[in-house]
């Protein structure tokens, strides 16, 4: 029988959290009235597929007292299902950029820098499984999302802080420059290179240095560049579904 916590669980997000967890970890365990995926020697682990925001007054009642992990994933290759007889499978055509996990931090950005928080994307392979329901989902005939599952787990990295962010831009990319810029040399949408600009903005990583016709020109402030690191070899084994 699955626990409270697991209750409304997907699979996506059961695979995610047993297979980044620590060896020796216990999943959906009740901490300070929340239910936490995975603690292991202290560390608290939650894996967030969506919706970070949401996250805000559990991390920062958590944070007062425990270290804690977030793990972020960010799905770079998806197949596609579908439910028919016979079912088909193929590749999207659509690619996830690791810059992507901002456009989860924008809602969290002044818990970013807490000491006892760590940060850690996971870059994933992920099947979404439609099935078609006649009537509905017109945009795309019918076929609406009902599952999705974990392929595997391509890359690990973690960092704390805003400035861990800065390793997301490329290393070409020279100072100043704009969001258009940005995600021309780095193959990020203009979206996903707003929200990261606005993290590293709200982390005091960039200064706004002008503009260029309409677009803002950013510039990192001078500091050490950090590295997003990735955890040991041992921890980053693949999953499949």
């Amino acid at each position: 029988m699955p626990t409270i916590g697991a209750l409304n669980e997907t699979p996506l997000h059961d695979a995610l959290k047993r297979s980044l967890a620590p060896a020796g970890a216990a999943f959906e365990v009740p901490v300070a009235g929340f239910v936490i995926d995975a603690v292991h020697d202290g560390l608290l682990i939650e894996v967030q597929t969506r919706g970070v925001g949401k996250l805000r007054r559990k991390l920062r009642r958590l944070l007062a007292e425990h270290p804690v992990r977030l793990v972020l994933p960010v799905t770079v290759e998806k197949w596609i299902v579908k439910l028919g007889e016979p079912p088909t499978r193929r590749r999207s055509p659509k690619r996830g950029h690791p810059a992507d996990v901002a456009r989860e931090l924008v809602g969290i950005t002044d818990l970013l820098d807490h000491p006892g928080l760590e940060l850690e994307l996971a870059l994933i392979q992920e099947e979404e499984w439609r099935e078609h329901r006649a009537g509905v989902a017109w945009r795309r005939r019918g076929w609406v999302t009902v599952d999705r599952r974990l392929v595997a787990v391509l890359e690990r990295r973690r960092w704390r802080g805003h400035a861990g962010l800065l390793a997301l831009l490329p290393e070409a990319l020279a100072d100043p420059f704009g969001t258009a810029e940005l995600a021309a040399r780095s193959g990020m949408s203009r979206s996903t290179a707003q929200k990261l600009t606005y993290c590293l903005r709200a982390g005091a990583c960039l200064d706004v240095v002008g503009k260029s016709g309409n677009a803002v020109q950013y510039a990192r402030r001078p500091r050490d560049r950090p590295s997003l690191g990735a955890p040991p070899a041992a921890a980053t084994d693949t999953s499949s579904r």
